[in-house]
């Protein structure tokens, strides 16, 4: 050992002595070393990260997995329905609650069925509905200030009053069954919505107060979350209808196509043109005589001046058919000097599939 190296030993071995003179305490053993916590570890590793709801970083992997309020596919179809429902609903509830209703769509978002469940405001209804159609289940939220002003409303409260809020209280059987009642119409009205798309009945199945009664998807899976807002005079509050992409899919590629106005994709005046110009275009029909099977030895052998028997004797009938598709059945002759044919019967549809 050098003598600098004796130096810099007997200069941290003084260092210690000071220390436990002094009472500093000294490196704590290893046996008593602290376990860090998992934002700790992200911390020393310095891995980037969004803060979790508690405020807490979120780990690499955590915000992978949470990158996941993904860009879903946009459903153009979708916005026309639903401002569609917004025109239906204004006048159904009307009707409903003899009072001036205004129903205005609030927006239309994709979410996680788990973070949307995390976020219902409490107190509040849950419908479950299912599409018979689809097989599949859906979500109808209606918030506390709508509930009491509906039950305001239904049981003859004063206009131009705030409904009274009673909160710390379960609701009651009336008002259970008046929400319910006010369910059943919006989602008869939703059927109705759909029904230039797709003929579907949307069917009430039960009302919830607590989220995780009403778990109709798994926490992971996406859906389209609609807000509606519904004013009455000076109370009012909202509806969220929640459907998962499960429930869609069997509409999807109706949902994913353009709209034009209120022609839900179709366009008569395009139409129109279309037919008339089909009804003018020019197509080749082929006359099949005979069909044989011949190995491909004996078609790579053919040669100018070989002769091929037809099996079909004289006057039988021939297939008249477009590219691959059979039409008629024919009979085969001649007129003046010219090969002719004269069709015989249809084929029908079931022969052209």
């Amino acid at each position: 050992m050098s003598g600098s190296e004796e130096e810099d030993l007997a200069a941290a071995w003084g260092a210690a002595l000071e220390d436990e003179g002094t009472g500093t305490p000294g490196p704590a053993p290893a046996d008593a070393a602290r376990v860090l916590s998992q934002a700790e570890i992200d911390s020393l590793l310095g891995v980037a990260g969004g803060a979790g709801e508690e405020g807490t970083p979120r780990s690499g992997i955590e915000q992978m997995i949470r990158s996941g309020l993904v860009s879903y596919e946009r459903l153009p179809m979708l916005e026309i329905i639903f401002d569609r429902l917004v025109r239906i609903l204004s006048t159904t509830l009307r009707n409903f609650t003899s009072d001036n209703v205004e129903v205005s769509l609030d927006g239309i978002a994709s979410r996680r069925f788990g973070d949307y469940l995390n976020s219902v405001p409490l107190p509040a209804m849950l419908a479950v509905f299912k599409v018979e159609e689809w097989d599949n289940y859906g979500l109808l939220v209606v918030d506390s200030p709508l509930i009491y002003s509906v039950v305001d409303v239904l049981l003859g409260g004063r206009r131009g009053t705030a409904a009274m809020r009673v909160e710390g209280r379960p609701y009651t059987t009336i008002e259970r069954n008046l929400v319910e009642r006010m369910v059943t119409v919006v989602l008869k009205d939703l059927g109705e919505a759909f029904a230039p798309l797709a003929p579907v009945e949307f069917r009430f199945e039960r009302l919830e107060v607590n989220p995780r009664f009403a778990a109709i998807s798994r926490a992971s899976n996406a859906c389209v979350l609609t807000r509606l807002g519904i004013e009455m005079e000076d109370r009012g509050g909202r509806i969220e209808l929640l459907l998962p992409y499960a429930t869609l899919e069997p509409v999807r590629e109706m949902l994913l196509q353009q709209f034009m106005g209120e022609k839900f994709g179709r366009d008569s005046i395009w139409e129109t043109h279309l037919a008339e110009q089909l009804r003018h275009t020019a197509v080749s029909l082929d006359v099949v005589l005979d069909e044989q099977v011949m190995p491909l030895s004996a078609v790579i052998a053919l040669k100018p001046g070989d002769q091929l028997l037809l099996s079909r004797p004289a006057g039988a009938p021939v297939r008249l058919q477009c590219g691959a598709v059979p039409l008629f059945d024919a009979e085969y002759g001649r007129r003046e000097d010219r090969p002719a044919i004269r069709i015989a019967s249809d084929l029908g549809a079931g022969a052209r599939a």
